[in-house]
């Protein structure tokens, strides 16, 4: 390991206390990291602060200390429902990570309890849990501690207990803004008061960010804390330690790339990223299947109750598999991560850098490889343009095995797998489409053909991108699906259900009248009134004479012919009036179009 440091934790200007020293030697940190060195102090001499730092760098250390030390110097000690300090975070994950830092540090002090308000438990449970113990320290997400706010019928009135708040930490401050807790967070700085210490910590410092440093800061320093041996000018946002790779393959062998990579590196941790929720549940599924001997985990941002459990057990897992979305990409401190796999690019460059942070931490050493299709060469420059961010390629594997047809034969052979694997086509088809480069990932240069058999495909999804398109190179295959069964036997009964209940509903229908839908009726007249409109300019602008058809199309829509369909002039007099204006010469412009709109 390569210590990354700043001098010891005695050498700091403001002095630690002898128990926070004794949490710090517990952990195994007696050095302090640059983040670190340069936050504490100043924090702690009731400053705000603004940090931006690369990810692992120590950032949780950066504001836990001080919050401790705040609140141990504090003149009046805090009863068990006072708040003396709230760490607001972006997701549960991280939340559950520096709640169990913090106990490290508070089991010197009994004096002080913490609580942990995440999304994925009972709300009720947790207003019983504050009421019973109190939480002079809250560990919490913003949707939840929201929630909190509101929960004065139960007997919970945060709003006064957090009267006596000195400390209020914003982590992954970017995170907290791109994932749309925006509207939550100016809910929360409503209640809190004025008079407080504020830490703001990010590793990608935003507009929003800025924005959000003007709001909640008074004052504040801003601390940008760089890698050794990076220039000062330099936005490198990823460690110094971390070997960052890429490798170019087509979208029908990247499966098999992937595959071939975790079987050489079995008794590696790793975390494999992929774009969407549906590809993490498709390809977990295959991974379970193809790679015995190797425990495999999925986590992703769908999963309500089950992702705490599953973090907490690859956290301890030596070896093994982290099948995962950018969920897992922010903050999350996991020992011993060798390998972060990028199996699809993330959507924007800096989730990029976070994901690949979650190796190389705190001075240990790491790897990172993205798989990139050929078309998606550019984003190499991108990359190391737009964040400072330097990859080096990685030759292609030689004597992989295809695993297509195992993967086409396991949806064949249970509806569950087929399902998933539609699923996961159409959602990364659609993740694609919204990619924020959208010149080097364009939808209409991807290779749909090649793209299906990778995701082994036993025949094209029926979706509004494929519409009208031809796929010669990809063959489907001749069984009808339809007919293949859910393993599940309970499923697959109710499956048969369904579909019993859909052929009666058919032979019920078969000699009813059919009704074609038509257009609705809107659209048909916004497209009638544009179509005389511009016909109407198009003579006004020849200001050629009107012939009898032109008249006798336009009378059909004046006021004349709404007279007769009144019932104000008769059928006699309408005839007369309508040959007497027939012989005349009339303009267009003597005709108001607007006199047309109101029969429709």
């Amino acid at each position: 390991m390569e210590h990354v440091t700043e001098g010891s934790w005695e050498s700091l200007q403001v002095p630690l206390h002898p128990g926070v020293l004794v949490a710090l030697r517990e952990l195994g940190f007696p050095h302090m990291t640059p983040v670190q060195s340069a936050t504490i102090p100043l924090f702690m001499k009731n400053k705000d602060v603004a940090a931006e730092a690369v990810t692992g760098s120590g950032k949780t250390l950066a504001f836990v200390i001080p919050i401790v030390e705040i609140l141990l110097r504090r003149g009046e000690k805090l009863k068990k429902r006072q708040v003396g300090a709230i760490i607001i975070t972006p997701t549960r994950e991280l939340a559950i990570q520096i709640d169990e830092v913090l106990s490290h540090f508070t089991k010197h002090f009994p004096q002080f309890s913490q609580i942990l308000w995440i999304g994925g438990r009972n709300p009720g449970e947790d207003v019983e849990r504050f009421k019973q113990h109190g939480g002079n320290i809250i560990v919490a997400t913003p949707g939840r501690l929201e929630d909190m706010f509101r929960r004065k019928a139960e007997g919970l009135d945060l709003a006064s207990c957090v009267k006596s708040l000195d400390v209020l930490v914003l982590d992954e401050a970017d995170r907290l803004l791109d994932m749309g807790f925006e509207a939550s967070l100016n809910t929360i700085l409503e209640f809190l008061p004025k008079q407080r210490r504020t830490g703001l910590f990010s590793a990608t410092q935003t507009q929003e960010v800025e924005n959000l440093v003007r709001a909640g800061l008074r004052n504040p320093v801003r601390i940008s804390v760089k890698e050794k041996g990076v220039a000062a000018s330099s936005t490198q946002k990823t460690p110094s330690r971390l070997e960052n790779h890429y490798m170019i393959c087509k979208a029908d062998e990247k499966f098999n790339q992937l595959v071939h990579f975790l079987r050489n590196h079995q008794q590696e941790k790793h975390l494999v990223f992929f774009s969407t929720c549906a590809c993490v549940e498709y390809y977990g599924k295959a991974l379970e299947a193809l790679l015995k001997r190797v425990r495999i985990l999925c986590i992703h941002g769908k999963m309500k109750y089950k992702r705490n459990k599953i973090f907490m057990e690859f956290r301890k897992l030596q070896s093994g598999i982290l099948v995962c979305t950018d969920v897992m990409a922010r903050g999350i401190d996991i020992p011993e991560v060798n390998w972060v796999l990028q199996y699809d690019p993330p959507s924007n460059a800096s989730a990029f850098v976070h994901r690949c942070g979650r190796t190389a931490r705190i001075g240990h050493g790491g790897s990172a490889l993205v798989f990139l299709l050929p078309m998606e060469e550019a984003y190499i420059n991108f990359l190391a343009i737009n964040q400072k961010c330097p990859l080096q390629e990685m030759s292609l594997q030689r004597n992989t095995a295809d695993l297509l047809p195992k993967l086409r034969a396991m949806a064949m052979a249970d509806r569950a797998v087929f399902e998933k694997g539609m699923k996961a086509f159409v959602s990364f088809v659609q993740a694609y489409a919204k990619h924020e480069c959208s010149l080097i990932f364009r939808l209409k240069d991807l290779d749909f053909a090649s793209l299906a058999r990778g995701f082994a495909l036993l025949r094209m999804p029926r979706m509004p991108e494929l519409r009208g398109k031809q796929f010669p190179d990809f063959v489907p295959t001749d069984i009808d699906t339809d007919t293949i069964p859910f393993k599940d036997k309970i499923r697959e009964k109710q499956r048969q259900k369904l579909l019993e209940q859909k052929r009666k509903e058919r032979t019920e229908n078969e000699g009813r009248r059919k009704f074609i839908k038509n257009k609705a009726w809107s659209k048909q007249k916004a497209k009638k009134e544009k179509k005389k409109k511009m016909n109407a300019k198009r003579k006004r602008d020849e200001g050629s004479d009107i012939d009898d058809e032109d008249m006798e199309e336009l009378l059909n829509d004046t006021r004349l012919l709404k007279k007769f369909k009144k019932g104000r002039i008769t059928e006699e007099e309408f005839e007369k009036r309508l040959l007497t204006s027939a012989k005349t010469t009339v303009q267009l412009t003597d005709l108001e179009v607007s006199d047309l709109e109101e029969d429709g």
